[in-house]
């Protein structure tokens, strides 16, 4: 989360290499439980595409669906990412790519998907913007 080596994921127990990895016997131990924890956002995910998706995924490509089903999970996928990433530096963009994971989970095109991710999320979040005397954090 926040500063690590990528900014924005969702697993707390490491931060980076130069200061997670110290000595086997302590750094086996985070690892195991960065492993564990990533384990468990991938397991949350699964359950949340499956009941986000379209009734019938089979469907999806060869028929429209309502736009209203991808805005709703986006809402919802947003939510719980900027939840588990604590918001922390660049979460957003694990988030385009959690999005990103659940639009093809559902058999849209890329070019369709990165449409849908730029409605959902494009241009709306930043780490830092100006304002007037300087920048800070939004």
């Amino acid at each position: 989360m926040g500063e690590g080596d990528v900014d924005g994921g969702v697993v707390d127990v490491w931060c980076c290499a130069s200061h997670s990895a110290t000595t086997g016997d302590a750094t086996a131990p985070l690892i195991v439980a960065a492993l564990l924890e990533w384990r468990d956002w991938i397991e949350d995910l699964a359950e949340r595409f499956s009941v986000l998706s379209p009734p019938s995924q089979s469907e999806v490509s060869s028929s429209p669906v309502d736009p209203w089903i991808w805005e709703r999970a986006c809402t919802r996928l947003v939510t719980v990412v900027a939840d588990r990433s604590q918001a922390e530096s660049g979460w957003y963009t694990h988030c385009k790519q959690v999005l990103g994971w659940f639009l093809a989970y559902n058999g849209i095109e890329e070019e369709r998907a990165r449409e849908i991710v730029e409605s959902a999320i494009g241009g709306r979040f930043g780490s830092w913007r100006g304002c007037g005397r300087g920048s800070g954090p939004r």
